[in-house]
C-alpha cells in the first residue's frame, strides 16, 4: 500500500526496509543518515456547501468534476489539504478553488477513512454568502440542487455520497452532528 521508497530524501543513499527501534512496522530507513521515511494518509478536505439552509430556497452546490478520476461526476468542492494550512482554511480554499464560491464554515461535519487508499475525507458544513459562482479548472459547471434533486446515482465518490447522506438525515432531524466513519 506504501509507495516503493528506493532512496534517502534527506542524502539519496538506497534505503532498507526494516522495523526501526521502537517501532512496530516495516519502514524504508536510511543506513546513512538513520532518516526514517513515515508514509501517512493524505487529507482531502472540502465542504457541503448550503445556500438559504432551511429557508424556501435552500439548496445544495455541487460540482461537475472536469478532472480525472471521476471525471463529468458530481462532487461537493474538495481536495488535498496544502501543507501550512489548517483543515477549515483548506476546506475554504478548495471551495474557492473548485466552485468559485465564498462560504462562512459552519463546523466540522464528518471525518471519513478510506483505509485501503491512505486518505481521510475532511468534510464542513458551510453557508454560501452570496451565489456568485465561477467554476474554476476542476470543475466543468456548479450546480444548485434541493435535497430531492441531488444526483444520488451521478455523484463521483463513496464519501461523497455518504456525506451528502448524514446531512441530508440531520437536515431532517433538524440538528447536524459530527460524524466519523470508515469505508472499507
Amino acid at each position: 500500500m506504501s509507495p516503493d521508497i528506493r532512496y534517502c530524501r534527506l542524502c539519496g543513499t538506497p534505503v532498507e526496509r526494516r522495523v526501526p527501534e521502537m517501532e512496530d512496522r516495516d519502514r524504508a530507513v536510511c543506513p546513512s543518515c538513520g532518516y526514517i521515511d513515515y508514509v501517512n494518509p493524505i487529507n482531502v478536505v472540502g465542504t457541503i456547501p448550503v445556500w438559504d439552509e432551511g429557508g424556501p430556497d435552500e439548496r445544495i452546490l455541487l460540482c461537475r468534476r472536469n478532472i480525472e478520476p471521476r471525471k463529468g461526476y458530481w462532487t461537493v468542492p474538495a481536495g488535498f489539504l496544502e501543507l501550512g494550512e489548517s483543515i477549515g482554511d483548506g476546506a475554504a480554499r478548495e471551495t474557492l478553488e473548485e466552485a468559485g464560491a465564498r462560504v462562512e464554515l459552519q463546523g466540522l461535519f464528518a471525518a471519513i477513512d478510506i483505509v485501503r487508499v491512505g486518505q481521510v475525507h475532511i468534510f464542513f458544513r458551510a453557508r454560501l454568502l452570496d451565489l456568485d459562482l465561477s467554476p474554476g479548472p476542476e470543475t466543468v459547471e456548479n450546480l444548485l440542487v434541493g435535497i430531492d434533486d441531488i444526483p444520488w446515482d451521478e455523484l463521483a465518490f463513496r464519501t461523497v455520497r455518504r456525506g451528502l447522506e448524514l446531512w441530508v438525515a440531520d437536515r431532517r432531524e433538524g440538528r447536524y452532528g459530527v460524524h466519523t466513519e470508515s469505508i472499507t
